[in-house]
């Protein structure tokens, strides 16, 4: 196993941990930090191991379906773990929804031997929604950073949407060749 899939592994290995302090009171106030640390340290991972592998050559089936999953794990745990005062359900159910429309049309191209990059927008998304989940962590008690933390969801909600249009919009054939293939 390379480098970049065991980073990848890493950060699916930090989840629980990450979990944990978000939802479980160990160290009291610092609990909020801890978590945050972690999170921090897991997304890292993600812009290492893909430069990594691109870099060194190291792109793996493994890391092309790991990757992406470890992703969408770690950040729809901490949206769900951030459910409440600032991030409203509906938020986090659009966000989670994008995930799993992208994961399946996904697995339709890689039915029909099709492997799909991730975009720009799909990168901005990801690092916007990494941004917010670390404001809304830390949650400074100040009006100039609530205004911040607010800007971030919607930026990351628009992003998110924006992505999935994108994608979509980019690839609507496979959907049709599944269809052809089919009959």
């Amino acid at each position: 196993m390379n480098l970049p899939n065991k980073l990848t592994l890493f950060r699916v290995c930090l989840i629980p941990f990450f979990v944990v302090f978000m939802l479980a009171n160990i160290t009291g106030a610092s609990d909020k930090y801890i978590a945050v640390a972690i999170f921090i340290v897991a997304s890292l991972t993600d812009f290492l191991d893909g430069k990594i592998a691109r870099k060194y050559n190291l792109v793996t089936n493994f890391g092309k379906f790991m990757d992406p999953l470890a992703d969408k794990l770690l950040v729809c745990s901490a949206l769900i773990c951030l459910i409440g005062d600032k991030l409203y359900p509906w938020i986090v159910i659009i966000i989670i929804s994008r995930e799993f429309i992208i994961s399946g049309f996904r697995l339709i191209a890689s039915d029909n031997g099709v492997v799909i990059a991730a975009s720009w927008w799909g990168k901005f998304k990801t690092t916007s929604q990494m941004i917010m989940i670390i404001l809304l962590i830390i949650d400074l008690k100040y009006n100039w950073y609530q205004v911040i933390e607010y800007v971030f969801i919607y930026v990351a909600l628009a992003l998110t949407v924006v992505s999935l249009i994108d994608y979509l919009a980019k690839n609507i054939d496979i959907l049709k060749d599944g269809d052809k293939k089919q009959k």
